[in-house]
């Protein structure tokens, strides 16, 4: 299994309650796929650079999961399945390796 950084775009006409509804149903989709879920972090709302569509701004949520390398594709489907979803991007995490000094 492999760690990667997954970050959803909501649309930002959700309503507390549905953005909740979301991430439950993001949950849902990642567990159904055997996928680990190592943090959750609700950046907020965010002003786009460009415009998305007809949107200016969206509701950004990351997550950290560990997941299997077949299973992302069927990850990424589901979430394209999810109109209220604006954009999702999943990409594997940076390992960062510790250097050792010896004295």
């Amino acid at each position: 299994m492999n760690t990667y950084e997954l970050i959803l775009v909501i649309n930002p006409q959700a309503s507390e309650a549905e953005v909740n509804e979301f991430v439950d149903k993001a949950k849902k989709i990642l567990t159904d796929e055997k996928a680990e879920i190592l943090n959750e972090d609700r950046l907020g709302r965010k002003k786009f650079t460009h415009n998305m569509g007809k949107h200016r701004d969206g509701f950004y949520i990351f997550m950290k999961v560990k997941a299997d390398p077949a299973s992302v594709k069927s990850i990424t489907h589901g979430f394209k399945l999810q109109e209220s979803i604006l954009r999702s991007v999943i990409f594997k995490a940076s390992v960062e390796k510790t250097v050792v000094k010896k004295a």
